[in-house]
């Protein structure tokens, strides 16, 4: 186990928040400021700027950063290897994932994963496909489960699944009765759109490019940050939106939304993400085959 001083600090300089890294540790705020200042102490030397109601990393944080970044790594590589040492699947999961398939895919295959081993702790973190891109690269996360391949450099992107996209919009909308839809057609009407970052939002914009639209010439309402927000505008008739077919299941059922094929119909594939130069121990490999089983299970 990692000295306990330095996993607050990660979980501070990660955060650049004392409340939110409290909250993430199930800590008092007054307990991580006293461990900073023990840490502080004990180097000499000040590990953050604090002015104006945020704090920021100094030099000496930014290298304790660096170093705990890896110590703790190793803290949980260790604990992971001794686990299979005895035969046991134990350790800690640092899963990330992005909005769409932390929402609608893996809880499932999380609760199913934990059934089989009950002594892993898995931990899932949820972002836009860049932002969990990026933490799988600094390795604060094990594997990272992203709408596109991973563009940093020393990331394996391995496809796990087929996902299609839909338009999606209200029963009284006027797209409503459509069959289907070409990326032209769609530039009459009134888009609701995921937010610049976002994996849905990276392969749509694609999509119009690759048809002869310009996304800037759709008539974008507005950009949002997750699914359910996108469900939500739309269900208020402003406009339609464009979507993992995973994600309207329940509200085309209930006759809420409809849902309306592009032709040509818009698949993608979904990866998993881990880094190539790192121990891959024999939990985080497990996870990856039994996620690509599950998600394929899903697709279907």
């Amino acid at each position: 186990m990692a000295d306990r001083r330095l996993q607050v600090f990660h979980a501070v300089a990660k955060n650049l928040s004392f409340t939110r890294a409290a909250d993430a540790l199930f800590m008092t705020q007054p307990a991580v400021t006293f461990q900073i200042k023990q840490l502080e102490e004990q180097y000499g030397t000040r590990l953050f700027e604090r002015r104006h109601g945020s704090i920021s990393l100094t030099p000496a944080g930014e290298l304790v950063l660096s170093y705990a970044q890896r110590i703790l790594a190793l803290s949980d590589e260790m604990e992971t290897r001794l686990g299979e040492m005895t035969g046991e699947m134990r350790g800690p999961l640092l899963v990330g994932a992005s909005t769409t398939i932390a929402e609608f895919m893996l809880p499932r295959i999380l609760g199913e994963f934990n059934a089989l081993y009950p002594q892993v702790r898995a931990r899932l973190i949820v972002a836009n496909s860049e932002s969990i891109e990026g933490r799988v690269a600094e390795h604060s996360l094990d594997v990272g489960l992203i709408e596109a391949p991973a563009k940093i450099s020393g990331l394996h992107s391995q496809i796990c699944c087929t996902d299609e996209l839909q338009v999606i919009c209200t029963p009284d909308y006027p797209l409503a009765g459509m069959s289907s839809v070409t990326p032209k057609a769609l530039v009459d009407y009134e888009f609701i759109s995921r937010e610049p970052g976002s994996g849905t939002r990276e392969i749509t914009d694609a999509y119009f490019r690759a048809h002869q639209v310009a996304p800037e010439n759709l008539k974008t309402q507005m950009e949002l940050g997750s699914p359910e927000a996108l469900k939500g505008v739309v269900s208020t008739g402003l406009g339609f939106a464009i979507v993992s077919r995973a994600v309207v299941d329940k509200e085309i059922r209930l006759g809420a939304l409809v849902a309306i094929s592009l032709k040509p119909p818009l698949k993608r594939s979904l990866y998993l993400v881990y880094p190539q130069d790192r121990f891959q121990s024999r939990l985080t490999a497990t996870f990856i085959e039994f996620t690509q089983r599950k998600l394929k299970e899903l697709a279907s």
